[in-house]
């Protein structure tokens, strides 16, 4: 039988992974947080950055990572130049310094082009679970298991979903957009 919760969810936690994405994308002040999704090749897996070294804000726009075995400060350096956040470590012994540039208004509209195509991506996730869950409620109905009426109901409460599924993502997408514009 169709479980709407089940389709929820999925949805859902494609919101919360979408969030999490915007976390990452800075606005105005550097937090540690930008540096969560960085993994670095050490000692033959990919490990966290948060895993092998402290990370501290020395003000509002440097962040201070104190790595812990100085034998992978170059792997760090390197995923941190790989990771596209527009910034270049300064080395001083295994310490990187992560001195990040006050935001111009061409990055500023570089990141709403980003967040654009992240929304996009998640809103094509959720399209996806929709479309699994519509396939789930044919092969019922075509077995027999549930009547048209149900199965038109059921439709019908996965669009609801689906519709404020998208609609959270874009209200995510939008006041993540304004607060990178507002100067």
């Amino acid at each position: 039988m169709f479980n709407k919760e089940n389709c929820f969810s999925e949805m859902q936690s494609s919101i919360n992974a979408f969030s999490i994405e915007l976390k990452n994308i800075r606005t105005g002040r550097v937090s540690p947080d930008i540096l969560k999704t960085i993994v670095v090749d050490s000692y033959g897996s990919k490990t966290p950055l948060t895993q092998l070294s402290n990370i501290n804000n020395l003000d509002n726009m440097t962040l201070n990572v104190n790595v812990w075995d100085s034998s992978l400060v170059k792997a760090i350096e390197k995923s941190i130049l790989d990771s596209n956040l527009g910034v270049t470590p300064q080395t001083d012994g295994s310490n990187l310094l992560l001195k990040f540039p006050e935001l111009s208004a061409e990055r500023r509209k570089e990141l709403v082009k980003i967040i654009s195509e992240i929304s996009e991506k998640f809103k094509i996730s959720i399209r996806g679970i929709r479309r699994k869950f519509l396939d789930e409620i044919k092969n019922l109905e075509k077995n027999k298991s549930i009547s048209i009426d149900e199965s038109k109901k059921f439709h019908d409460e996965i669009q609801k979903i689906t519709d404020s599924s998208i609609s959270e993502i874009e209200n995510l997408t939008n006041s993540k957009q304004s607060e990178i514009l507002k100067v």
